[in-house]
């Protein structure tokens, strides 16, 4: 079967919006004003930023007293508590699975903390099989991370397996990068941002995973025998609402 490589935050899960949550109730909390929460989601950079890094200017700015790994627990306890995968993204995902699509996660990230997400949002018990950067020691866009997410899913190397893969993610560097690198397919989750990379492209974009997932469901199983354009992503430029309004950007048939 097809493999459907996704990434984690912000793709199959609202990473930022669970980490937005944490910090709103952080600074109800220690008594701080609600306008400091544009400076806490900055330093976060959407979780591209360490997370020793964030704590401990969030530590020096508001003048904490308390110890840095209970501030650490602190954090992870709450974004934890906000972590889910949206019922939009439960349907799309069960609707690949019945289409004969092999699901597995490819994410970036410490073992524990991502394996705590799968577990939290039920995403274990939705695909088929996950990776994590940490566990393996290679993260993207490192080709090697996701032959090694084909090979736990049965598939052989030499198979030449990327030819009917996509892979789908929110972040240009890792994942599509990675995709174009391992000779994948890919659709970038624009949601709402212009493409900014010089170097590549992803095969498609869309605002949401939903959306990403009808894209791939529509397209032909593998690219054309001839390695054309239309579906070679070291070849092509990434479709846009302008150059394919009917295909990109469309509503999802999956939300509920």
């Amino acid at each position: 079967m097809p493999l459907l490589l996704l990434d984690l935050d912000n793709t199959l899960i609202p990473r930022d919006a669970a980490f937005r949550a944490w910090a709103t109730d952080f600074l109800h909390e220690h008594g701080l004003p609600a306008t400091e929460l544009s400076w806490l989601t900055t330093i976060d950079g959407s979780g591209y930023v360490p997370r020793s890094t964030v704590l401990s200017a969030v530590q020096r700015r508001y003048g904490l007293d308390l110890p840095p790994e209970d501030l650490v627990a602190h954090y992870r306890r709450g974004v934890n508590s906000h972590i889910h995968c949206p019922t939009s993204h439960v349907a799309a995902l069960r609707a690949a699975r019945a289409a004969g699509w092999t699901l597995v996660v490819v994410t970036n990230g410490g073992t524990g903390p991502q394996m705590e997400k799968m577990r939290l949002s039920g995403l274990h018990a939705l695909v088929d099989a996950w990776v994590v950067s940490e566990e393996v020691g290679c993260e993207k866009p490192d080709p090697l991370i996701f032959d090694i997410a084909a090979q736990r899913c049965g598939v052989e190397p030499d198979s030449g397996w990327q030819a009917e893969a996509w892979m789908v993610g929110d972040h240009g560097p890792a994942d599509i990068a990675g995709a174009q690198l391992a000779g994948i397919r890919s659709i970038w989750l624009d949601r709402g941002r212009p493409w900014s990379e010089l170097g590549y492209r992803p095969t498609l974009s869309t605002p949401d995973l939903p959306g990403a997932i009808e894209l791939i469901l529509a397209e032909p199983a593998t690219r054309p025998a001839d390695g054309s354009a239309a579906t070679d992503p070291t070849a092509q430029e990434c479709r846009t609402a302008d150059s394919a309004p009917d295909r990109v950007r469309r509503p999802s048939a999956f939300h509920v």
